[in-house]
């Protein structure tokens, strides 16, 4: 539905005679993971009417020639957005990346400006994955007002964001990890469950309060006793499923919208570009 706003919204600017809104993926190296996702973003690219610029780098790519692509894209008028996919090889330094990118360019919502206005409580690009969540919460009609949110990790790209927009929405948030003292019984205290651990199956239908709200964002790959693979997020789904009000599944959940989110921002940072 969101992703059928947003073209809708496209043509509607194309019709005025404005130009399509841009994308810029990079992609460094050979992750197969990495590869579909971005193919994944590339042709959620295509059925919004945005347009898509690839551009590919080798695992041995140097650090200025990545920057110089940035530099280039940064000051590129048909670009809205850019989006380096992560993870990066290990000679790459993240965040010297991610601070190289124009912050009203930053699709991921991840540059520090971004996270510093999340922070203040200011209008900003915002991370991809907590902005798709708190779309989830908002039409499947859950009202944080109020409520115990309970978040499990602590990550600058979903734990500590999530955190802060659940606390937007008045909610009173526990943030944990893998020190949490008693994290059981903290987590059957919450209304709104969020778990992004990257732990399979860690929390189990025991852990869940009657009636919560649990948001998995894991996205663990196991073998099967078949031998086969299989995707499965940090909840163990079918005894969640038993006693809470509403999850998310893994696949099919979260990753959707956290897609969504990265067009939106796109979107959203092309209004300040060309349709103001």
């Amino acid at each position: 539905m969101v992703r059928d706003e947003l073209k809708i919204k496209v043509e509607g600017f194309v019709q005025k005679g404005l130009r399509r809104p841009g994308l810029a993926v990079v992609l460094i190296g050979e992750n197969p993971a990495s590869h579909v996702y971005v193919k994944n973003k590339i042709a959620a690219c295509k059925k919004a009417g945005i347009e898509s610029f690839f551009h590919q780098f080798s695992a041995d790519v140097s650090l200025p020639e990545v920057l110089n692509l940035i530099e280039k894209l940064n000051n590129d008028k048909n670009v809205d957005g850019i989006l380096v996919q992560l993870p990066l090889p290990k000679h790459l330094p993240t965040d010297e990346i991610l601070e190289a990118l124009a912050p009203d360019k930053d699709a991921d919502g991840l540059h520090p400006y971004n996270l510093g206005q999340l922070f203040s409580g200011k209008d900003g690009l915002r991370p991809c994955t907590p902005k798709g969540i708190m779309v989830l919460l908002e039409r499947y009609g859950v009202n944080l007002a109020g409520k115990q949110a309970v978040v499990v990790g602590r990550s600058n790209l979903v734990g500590k964001p999530i955190a802060l927009m659940l606390q937007e929405k008045n909610a009173t948030v526990t943030m944990c990890h893998s020190k949490t003292a008693n994290l059981e019984e903290v987590c059957r205290s919450a209304d709104v469950l969020v778990v992004a651990a990257g732990r399979e199956n860690m929390i189990s239908g025991k852990w869940v309060k009657p009636g919560a709200v649990v948001v998995d964002v894991g996205i663990n790959r196991i073998e099967t006793p078949t031998g086969e693979s299989q995707l499965v997020g940090d909840v163990e789904f079918k005894s969640a499923q038993a006693v809470a009000s509403l999850i998310t599944p893994v696949p099919g959940g979260v990753g959707p919208m956290t897609v969504a989110m990265l067009l939106a921002n796109t979107v959203a940072a092309y209004e300040k570009h060309v349709a103001t």
